[in-house]
């Protein structure tokens, strides 16, 4: 099969749907078949031109610099489609490249897929006025792109329910993006220590996602204040940027925390690895994640979570077996913290569970998943567009 991805984000910028892509490419192509991405360009970087990867021109977002809005015009895609000569239409966005991608899909008469990543009307605070009104005005974008595809992908049951709720009545099919387990094996367990100065019996508490808003970090460094003066020989780790990252920074320096909590910054992805298996416990307080594709890769490396009970992660957090689910007060969410690093045989349970658990998130599993469900759209098209 020839794929076209069409996207809104693609490396050198670092994300969830990101990380996605580039997992289900990798195992799409061991398996002989072609993706092609068509996704932005980043002009304020510097990164490697590749095969197969068809840039558009693009902005820096006002509101976030780091990330790029591709201007979705291009007199060369339907030479280049029909070149190719691609077999189906997958996009990972309802705007910009993906809305291309979709009219491509159907001036071609090619299936068109796409993957419901985000809540988009979690992050209305991005703009500056109207965010009432552009969150309805959001969902009804979602909700008609959605009814435009012939399969929408939901990384969770609870995400998918949450597109039904909105008016959602094409095809959905339930599809974590998965989590290489093998490039977990080998990881260096006090890479943290090694790099980052913590001694050899602090406890570690790692988070790995971008510094925004939607991610809830200032409820996580609340909490961890408050865990701390219970287990003082403790660390939190935040790996990650965003447009939060000074007031984080300055939250901690006013709690007293300057010298307990690390701000990595950006790592590259073999480094990633090495920070789940150096760290204690993975604590992930957001409230508007579809899947939590970091809990799964903390699963990997066998390390207990503590996340808030909402869309995905309540489903990739098996509550008392691999981690704790809990509510979205600070007190729930601290004293799961303090129950799982003061038990050390609960600690290692979960720990055990975590990596049995996690197989069912292989991605080779969820790739083939996806790669029956295209080959049923193509089998199931009219004969006179085959």
């Amino acid at each position: 099969m020839k794929i076209g991805v069409f996207t809104d984000s693609f490396r050198p910028y670092t994300s969830g749907v990101v990380r996605s892509i580039e997992l289900f490419s990798r195992e799409f192509n061991a398996r002989g078949h072609e993706v092609f991405v068509f996704g932005p360009d980043y002009p304020l970087l510097h990164y490697p031109r590749e095969e197969k990867v068809f840039r558009f021109v693009s902005i820096p977002a006002p509101t976030m610099p780091d990330f790029a809005l591709p201007i979705p015009i291009s007199v060369q895609l339907g030479s280049t489609i029909r070149r190719i000569g691609l077999d189906i239409i997958h996009v990972h966005s309802p705007f910009l490249l993906g809305r291309m991608g979709a009219r491509a899909a159907k001036r071609y008469h090619l299936p068109l897929v796409f993957t419901f990543h985000t809540l988009y009307d979690q992050y209305v605070h991005y703009l500056p006025v109207a965010q009432q009104a552009s969150r309805r005005l959001v969902q009804i974008i979602a909700r008609d792109f959605c009814n435009r595809c012939d399969l929408v992908v939901a990384p969770s049951r609870l995400v998918m329910n949450y597109l039904r709720h909105i008016g959602v009545n094409a095809t959905i099919k339930t599809i974590p993006t998965g989590v290489d387990l093998e490039e977990f094996k080998g990881a260096n367990p006090l890479w943290l220590q090694e790099n980052f100065g913590i001694s050899p019996g602090e406890k570690v508490l790692l988070f790995v996602g971008r510094l925004g808003k939607e991610k809830n970090v200032v409820f996580l460094i609340k909490s961890f204040q408050l865990v701390q003066r219970v287990i003082p020989n403790l660390k939190l780790v935040l790996v990650g940027k965003g447009p939060l990252e000074e007031q984080l920074r300055h939250m901690c320096q006013e709690l007293g925390l300057g010298e307990k909590v690390i701000f990595t910054g950006v790592l590259p992805r073999n480094k990633i690895v090495h920070c789940y298996a150096s760290a204690d416990l993975f604590v992930f307080p957001s409230v508007t994640e579809t899947q939590g594709l970091v809990i799964g890769e903390a699963k990997a490396a066998g390390l207990p979570v503590v996340a808030i009970r909402a869309f995905g992660p309540a489903e990739t957090v098996q509550h008392g077996e691999d981690g704790l689910l809990t509510d979205p007060t600070l007190s729930s969410f601290t004293e799961a913290v303090i129950q799982i690093l003061q038990n050390p045989d609960l600690h290692r349970s979960m720990s055990r569970k975590a990596l049995e658990n996690v197989s069912l998130l292989s991605s080779s599993y969820c790739a083939e998943r996806m790669l029956e469900s295209y080959r049923e759209l193509l089998e199931n098209r009219p004969a006179a567009v085959r």
